[in-house]
């Protein structure tokens, strides 16, 4: 395939959807660790039994099993809700169909969050508002059981290969143990270059806000460790497939031609999932053949094949701010949160989606943090940290956050929803300069136990 016809791919499948927004809808995921208060792996007959127990009491349907005939995934028919599992059985996912009010997800949330925790204390298991499980090193390496989690797995594995050209961390599993707070949001294709603007400017702020990935033991300057652990993985063998954008797009052509020079790892062909060697989409497509793998009996096997116009539908960026092929902008740099507050991420951008001019004035004109010597990428990493560099007059930080919060609540308010009111928790935070991880790392330095995060986070 030609460049041109990949870049009219990309476009029929990132760009023309946008063009049939006109109502902003929102659609949540919410992953959350398992844990065994027993300090072992994660029981996974529990976990079975849990998912049966929670299709037969909401009237959910069987949407996947795994390849040993366990349910691994399920969908409620009316609401489009599915309970599944996010590449282990030590991660439960659980995603909403699309609503205009983000009280209804609120309230099956917290109606399935009840059920799933009655069954799992009963086995001293927990769920809990923590962004890495910090029983992690208890449980087994074991992705869930099907083609699309073994693959990954398999892929992400494959660092030690590039060593030599790149440094990479040696947690592989990391998708086993990390959380998200995942958010979509309809976006117009009008509004599509300003709205990719003014979220990326906002990754620094939503640093400092959302916070809560801190892996307790090895690394506690980080706050939010999952941006390490996808960068420094194979997902970032290409950087411009991660993070966030290098050079803000601005124009629909100069963002596909940043999508074009992102990288495509895998594709399914015959019924076999493929891993091969990250290569920049439009290469891809020029190839005669490329050399992958997959897996079959039991075992990895080589395997040459020819690219096609099918592979497209697996090509994926992962950035922060990622445009999807449903004509939404997915919010993905936000942790797991504490489980009283987890709505507040998703308020925080349906709040603002529809003030992206006024974000971009502000930000543009702001030298509290934006407009000095580091680049978007530096200021999110700088922020991403466990405590705030010298920089920074901590009384204009607040007042800086506290008027993104304003603008969120103003436009939550005037859907007249009472919305504004799940942002409460992010004004504390706010005016207190204080995260959950920051709060955390506090509480183990001053020898405190992680147990007790792990109940508090969990209260509903």
């Amino acid at each position: 395939m030609k460049r041109e016809e990949v870049k009219k791919l990309m476009y029929e499948r990132f760009i023309e959807p946008t063009k049939l927004k006109n109502d902003v809808f929102v659609g949540v995921e919410l992953e959350l660790p398992i844990i065994n208060l027993n300090k072992t792996a994660v029981d996974l007959k529990l976990v079975h039994e849990l998912t049966v127990k929670f299709k037969n009491y909401f009237d959910f349907k069987v949407k996947a099993r795994d390849e040993n005939d366990v349910i691994c995934a399920l969908e409620d028919q009316v609401t489009g809700d599915i309970y599944t599992f996010d590449c282990s059985y030590n991660n439960l996912e659980i995603s909403f169909g699309k609503e205009k009010n983000l009280y209804p997800v609120k309230e099956r949330f917290e109606e399935y969050y009840k059920f799933i925790q009655d069954i799992l204390n009963k086995g001293n298991h927990t769920l809990t508002g923590l962004g890495i499980n910090p029983y992690r090193k208890y449980n087994k390496r074991l992705p869930v059981p099907n083609g699309r989690y073994r693959m990954l797995y398999h892929y992400l594995c494959l660092y030690k290969r590039y060593e030599d050209e790149i440094s990479f961390h040696d947690m592989p599993e990391f998708g086993m143990f990390t959380s998200a707070s995942q958010t979509h949001v309809d976006v117009n294709f009008d509004k599509l270059i300003p709205a990719l603007s003014a979220f990326s400017k906002l990754e620094p702020i939503k640093a400092i806000l959302f916070s809560n990935s801190v892996l307790n033991g090895e690394n506690m300057e980080l706050a939010c460790s999952r941006d390490m652990l996808w960068e420094d993985s194979m997902h970032g063998y290409n950087k411009k497939n991660i993070g966030m954008f290098d050079t803000l797009p601005q124009s629909i052509g100069e963002l596909l031609e940043y999508l074009l020079s992102t990288s495509i790892y895998c594709t399914k062909q015959e019924g076999k999932y493929i891993n091969f060697k990250p290569t920049v989409v439009t290469e891809f497509f020029k190839k005669e053949k490329i050399n992958g793998e997959y897996f079959e009996d039991g075992k990895y096997h080589e395997i040459t094949f020819k690219p096609n116009k099918g592979d497209f539908n697996y090509f994926r960026p992962f950035k922060f701010v990622d445009l999807t092929f449903r004509g939404t902008l997915e919010f993905r740099s936000v942790c797991c949160q504490p489980i009283n507050e987890t709505m507040t991420a998703h308020a925080f951008h349906m709040g603002l989606i529809n003030q992206v001019d006024e974000i971009n004035q502000i930000l543009d004109e702001d030298t509290v943090l934006f407009n000095k010597p580091y680049s978007l990428t530096e200021l999110r990493k700088i922020f991403a940290k466990s405590y705030f560099p010298e920089f920074v007059e901590k009384s204009e930080l607040k007042k800086l956050l506290i008027k993104i919060l304003d603008l969120a609540s103003e436009s939550l308010k005037e859907r007249g929803n009472k919305e504004e009111k799940l942002l409460n928790p992010l004004y504390k935070r706010a005016k207190s300069l204080e995260n959950p991880a920051q709060r955390l790392i506090k509480h183990l330095n001053s020898g405190g136990k992680i147990e007790d995060l792990i109940y508090e986070y969990r209260k509903l």
